[in-house]
């Protein structure tokens, strides 16, 4: 049985995405530009000025994460049984929304922390819910494209965040506290696009019945047995990902190698604004290239280039520096949205929010261990053995999908 499902049908040139996913991309793009516009700044800010420790950012990366990715998998089981996906993809947004003033109201450590992980929150109530209300408003045929389409407009807003950020920086005269305020407005604008523009499919109602009769009587810990009664192909999608999440440091870290190799101050932003920048450009191709070629050829390469970013992050010198920044948006573009194609292929309708929770509520806590595990051997022997172990663990990915792919693909 596939753990991957091939899907190897070309796109009619005259076939168009629905208006649905081009909003929930423009939502995506402008809530993405808004924190990446504070994130581009916010690790150097906790080392400079706040006096935070690499382990402590990276545990602190890895916490939030982790709780959006628990939120992810709550949310998602409550869409499902509700048949409701925007109304909890706005409270999501909303509130992330609201936490972007606290950034620059904080006056330490402590309200930093705090308005990172209430922003997480958010984040992990409206994933799921906004990715099966995608899949429910997009036809199989189409969903690799549009979930990459969706990643790419949001890549779009994380490399014009980073670019903001650089000019802010020269114009405010490297004033970082004054800067987060900027990150306001398009968190505004996003929340209002999806309240304003975005539809609720038809068939929520129907779906929402059909959920309930066949589940009917249960609670919430009869709905985490339905989740364990997920098809095997799917959670052969979780399980490859979550190898590969061990792999990856965060974004954080790459801000701090850029700040280690000596990138001045205006400048840190230019390491967000490159891979995002290569992410946005490779995301939706790859989603195309995994509709016509099958999702495995595409995973595989993205692993390839994780590992080959990993051991030249690990190198000295402002060349390795950039080069593997620009393939680590690669990776990220040739992985993100497949995976996610991935989830919704192997998931059925009726489960598919509670779905995308489990993948994002497994990742998200392999990424708490991979912060915690990379903060701890940067700091206590030295960056490149940080991205030297994401290396190995991305070859091991690698080596981990070749396997899947002969003894489940022939």
């Amino acid at each position: 049985m596939n753990t991957l499902p091939e899907t190897r049908s070309n796109l009619a040139p005259n076939t168009r995405l629905p208006r649905t996913v081009w909003l929930l991309g423009w939502v995506s793009l402008f809530m993405d530009m808004s924190s990446e516009l504070i994130h581009a700044v916010l690790p150097v800010y906790m080392t400079r000025v706040l006096g935070l420790s690499i382990v402590v950012v990276g545990l602190v990366e890895g916490l939030a994460e982790a709780t959006a990715s628990v939120l992810k998998a709550l949310s998602g089981a409550l869409s499902d049984h509700l048949g409701k996906r925007k109304l909890l993809a706005v409270l999501g947004y909303g509130l992330s929304a609201v936490t972007k003033p606290l950034f620059p109201l904080a006056s330490g450590a402590t309200e930093v922390i705090a308005a990172r992980f209430i922003d997480r929150i958010g984040k992990g109530i409206r994933g799921a819910p906004r990715d099966a209300l995608l899949a429910d408003a997009t036809p199989e045929s189409l969903r690799n494209a549009a979930y990459g389409l969706r990643q790419s407009m949001d890549t779009v807003g994380a490399f014009l965040g980073p670019l903001a950020a650089i000019g802010l920086l020269w114009w405010l005269h490297d004033r970082l506290r004054l800067l987060l305020w900027f990150g306001v407005l398009p968190a505004v604008v996003a929340v209002s696009i999806l309240v304003f523009g975005v539809r609720e499919p038809a068939n929520s109602g129907a779906r929402a019945a059909a959920s309930r009769s066949r589940h009917r009587g249960s609670h919430s810990a009869s709905r985490w047995a339905v989740a364990r009664s997920l098809p095997r192909p799917y959670w052969g999608v979780v399980g490859l990902a979550g190898v590969f999440t061990l792999a990856r440091l965060s974004e954080a870290f790459l801000v701090l190698r850029g700040q280690e190799q000596g990138v001045p101050l205006l400048w840190i932003p230019l390491v967000t604004l490159l891979f995002s920048l290569v992410y946005a450009a490779s995301a939706y191709p790859a989603g195309v290239l995994a509709q016509r070629y099958g999702r495995r050829v595409v995973l595989m390469s993205g692993m390839g280039m994780l590992c080959a970013s990993m051991v030249l992050l690990a190198l000295p010198g402002m060349p390795a520096l950039w080069l593997g920044v620009a393939l680590y948006g690669l990776h990220l573009g040739l992985t993100q949205g497949v995976f996610a194609a991935a989830v919704a292929a192997t998931a059925p309708q009726a489960l598919r929010a509670t779905a995308f929770g489990v993948y994002y509520l497994t990742t998200g806590l392999l990424q708490l261990l991979a912060g915690f595990g990379a903060g701890w051997l940067w700091q206590d022997f030295g960056a490149p053995y940080a991205f030297g172990a994401g290396a190995l663990l991305s070859a091991g990915a690698l080596m981990l999908a070749t396997w899947q792919s002969r003894a489940r693909f022939g």
